[in-house]
Formats: C-alpha cells, sequence, structure tokens
C-alpha cells in the first residue's frame, strides 16, 4: 500500500479535531429542547452540565416537557431562536409553539457545549403603544458588568447628534427579563421607547436572578447589593462612557423595589443626575407583604380557610424576620418569600425616606392612585420626607395601578395579566424630568 501523504495525515487530523468541537450553542439548545419533546429525558440529562443534573434529576426532567403540554396544549412546532454570547455560557433563546401558547425557553450553553439552565416565560407579540415613534431613535445590544454576573441589555438612543439624557431603568423584586415582562406587558420597553420618541435615551439589562438563575438561586447569602444596586451602578458607569450621552444628565428611574432602592443607589453613585422612583414603598419590604395577600384574598368575600393558613404562616415568617431571633444562619424556607436571612437583616436597617432626605440630588415621585401593593399611606411619607424641597416632585395618577397601566375599579394581582402599556402621561413626565 501506498505511504499516506503528510496533507492527507494533515486533513485527517483536522477531521478529527473539528468533530470533537462542541456544537454551537443554538444546535446544542435545540437538540435539548427536541429530546424533551421526544420524551427522551435521558437523552436530555445527557447534555445537562454538573450543576444542571443536580438541579434538576431525571425524574424531575421527566416531568418537564408533560408540564408544559398540560398548560399549553399540544405541541406544534419551534420557532425562531435568537443567542445572547457570554463569558462563560451563551443563551439561546427559543421560541416553542404549542397548541394554546408561545413559550419561549432561554438555555444557557456552556463553551464546552452543555446545558446549564432553563427557564421558560410566555412569549410576547410586542405592539407599541400609540405615543412611541420607532422611526426616531435606534438600539444596540450591550453587556453590563464582567464576568459571572454579565448581563446582556438593550441600549435605546434617540436619533440625531448631541448629547442625551438617559435613564437606567431598575426592576422591582422577582425575576425580570431587560424588558421587564409582567404577563403581556413590557413595561420598561414602553418607557424606553417612549421616552426616546422624546429625546431621552435610556439602558435596560437582565437581572441577575433571570439571565443567572440557577447561579443565583443557589446564592446562602445575598442582599439587595447583589439582586440591584450593583448592577444599576455598573449600567449608569456604562452610560456615562457612550460618547450619545451627556455623562452629568444620567437619572435612575425604580420601579416597586428599584424606586424603594433609589436613594442606595444614588448614595452609591453620587454622580448620578437625579432619581425617579415609580411606586416604591417607604415602609420596610416586610410590612407590607400580608396586606396585600389579604387584599388579593378578600376581593371576592371572605377568604378561604386555605387563605387563612397561608395569611398566618406568612404572619409568622414576617415575625421571625423582623425579630431578634433573625440570625445569618436561619433556614430560608423559615422565612418570608423562601428569601435568605441575610436579604431581611440588611434592609432591616434601610429606611428610604431617610435615605432619600440625605441625598442631595433632584428626584421624581410617581405614583398610581389605584395601585393597592404601595398605597396613598406610601405616598403621604414621601410627601411628608421630601414634600417642602423645591427639586422634588410628585406626580400622582388617578386611574393608574402599580404597573401604571391605566383601569376602572380596585386593582389586584390578576390585573397585570391584561395586556397593556404604561400610561402615557407618565412617559411624558419622565421625558420632561429628564430633560430639565
Amino acid at each position: 500500500m501506498a505511504p499516506m501523504r503528510k496533507s492527507a495525515v494533515v486533513g485527517a487530523i483536522a477531521v478529527v479535531l473539528l468533530s470533537a468541537q462542541p456544537a454551537g450553542p443554538e444546535t446544542q439548545a435545540r437538540r435539548f429542547l427536541e429530546l424533551l419533546s421526544r420524551n427522551d429525558a435521558a437523552g436530555a440529562a445527557a447534555l445537562l452540565d454538573a450543576g444542571m443534573k443536580a438541579r434538576l434529576p431525571l425524574e424531575k426532567l421527566q416531568q418537564v416537557w408533560g408540564g408544559l403540554v398540560a398548560q399549553a396544549g399540544a405541541f406544534k412546532q419551534f420557532g425562531e431562536a435568537r443567542t445572547e454570547a457570554g463569558d462563560t455560557a451563551d443563551t439561546v433563546v427559543i421560541t416553542c409553539e404549542f397548541e394554546k401558547l408561545k413559550l419561549d425557553a432561554r438555555i444557557p450553553v456552556t463553551k464546552t457545549g452543555l446545558v446549564s439552565g432553563l427557564n421558560i416565560g410566555l412569549h410576547i407579540e410586542y405592539t407599541p403603544p400609540a405615543y412611541v415613534n420607532a422611526s426616531s431613535f435606534r438600539e444596540r445590544e450591550v453587556v453590563v458588568g464582567k464576568g459571572e454576573w454579565a448581563l446582556h441589555g438593550t441600549v435605546t438612543i434617540p436619533n440625531g447628534s448631541g448629547l442625551f439624557p438617559a435613564l437606567v431603568l431598575v426592576h422591582g423584586s422577582g425575576s425580570y427579563d431587560r424588558d421587564y415582562t409582567i404577563g403581556p406587558n413590557k413595561l420598561f420597553r414602553d418607557i424606553a421607547w417612549g421616552v426616546a420618541s422624546r429625546g431621552v435615551a435610556s439602558i435596560r439589562y437582565n437581572k441577575r436572578s433571570y439571565e443567572h438563575a440557577a447561579q443565583f438561586a443557589n446564592l446562602t447569602s445575598y442582599t439587595v447589593n447583589e439582586e440591584s444596586i450593583d448592577d444599576a451602578v455598573l449600567a449608569a458607569e456604562l452610560l456615562r462612557s457612550m460618547p450619545e450621552i451627556n455623562p452629568k444628565k444620567v437619572f435612575v428611574l425604580g420601579h416597586s423595589l428599584g424606586a424603594t432602592l433609589a436613594p442606595r443607589i444614588g448614595k452609591a453613585d453620587p454622580t448620578i443626575a437625579g432619581l425617579i422612583l415609580a411606586g416604591g414603598t417607604a415602609h420596610f419590604l416586610l410590612d407590607v407583604i400580608v396586606p396585600q395577600m389579604i387584599h388579593n384574598f378578600t376581593l371576592n368575600g371572605p377568604m378561604s380557610r386555605a387563605n387563612e393558613r397561608a395569611v398566618e404562616k406568612m404572619k409568622q415568617q414576617v415575625a421571625l424576620a423582623e425579630s431578634a431571633d433573625l440570625k445569618p444562619d436561619t433556614a430560608p424556607k423559615e422565612l418570608p418569600l423562601g428569601i435568605a436571612a441575610s436579604y431581611w437583616l440588611d434592609l432591616r436597617a434601610y429606611h428610604p425616606t431617610e435615605a432619600a432626605r440625605e441625598l442631595r440630588m433632584p428626584m421624581l415621585i410617581l405614583q398610581g392612585e389605584r395601585d393597592y401593593q404601595v398605597t396613598l399611606d406610601d405616598w403621604a411619607l414621601w410627601k411628608k420626607a421630601l414634600g417642602e424641597r423645591k427639586d422634588v416632585e410628585f406626580k400622582l395618577y388617578p386611574k393608574l395601578s402599580h404597573i401604571f397601566v391605566e383601569g376602572e375599579g380596585p386593582s389586584f394581582d390578576a390585573e397585570y395579566a391584561r395586556p397593556g402599556h404604561v400610561a402615557q402621561a407618565v412617559v411624558e413626565d419622565v421625558a420632561v424630568f429628564a430633560k430639565k
């Protein structure tokens, strides 16, 4: 047999090396979902990294697809996909079409080709509100921060030249994407596109608990610094580095918990130009949990026995979180919402109105009169603390709920599942404040 030529040997080695490379992230993510859709949980499990195998053992993985079909109807097809590049993993978002619903599967894939997470949410077909002029601005993808907690985001910039004022958009409590998707609503996309149509730039980004869901869930000790504050400061720094942005006109707009924490963000970054507090409680967060539960449980009459038990259990957990018995090693399962003791210990020392009084920066405080989560009692506390300051403005909207969407009658949780948009008046007031 004739000896193999050197070029043939090199070619053979190249083929072997190429075949050893992991498949691309989208290919692996699609393969993982396809195996699940064929009820091949063992095959899907073979694509998981060690951390995911521990969090999602085979018996639980076998239930994932069945649970989706039970809620969304028969599976029809996989749709479009997009990939968000990262340092340690690339996250692939794939649309999955079922008989009743479209869902988005968010799947991080490590650089070695293993699936390191799975987050499934409702796919939203977004229609911009009438107050948006889509031809008046442009957007680009950015990354907030570096390393294991880097977050994907979007900067929205008005067309034209000049240095624009800009907003850092900070979410409320919970796990949210950059658009702040709540039910069929995208609050931060409404605001970003609305203010951009009026000459104000913004940055919105995924929360850590959304983009890095598995890693964040495994933290045994964390505070609102890791949840929100640190990333808001990094986002403000990123905005100030951009040539289109006026570095002296970068504001923070926080909603709900983001609004309550805005004074802490302002203290952490004194170069912030001002704060916009949208629906932020002036109370200690633990003080509002039980009243919110009771509000929802009693809208249609007296509470059921099951609801009474749920309220009583929450009262006990709140009492522990507020007591001297709370220790750093208190188990999260004994505490409200299953959140670590370190979180509540940190917040117990934080008083929003006192923190706001210490800041020498302008503020705009927004409140929906129909808001049952943050009530007119909070509104009164903010006015009592800051009402005499000439650099603080207050705006009250009679028909708006906690998410600043218009409605009628008492507000309640299920209202957030109705499609709507952030009210135009809010967007205009925010834009005017930022452009002053």
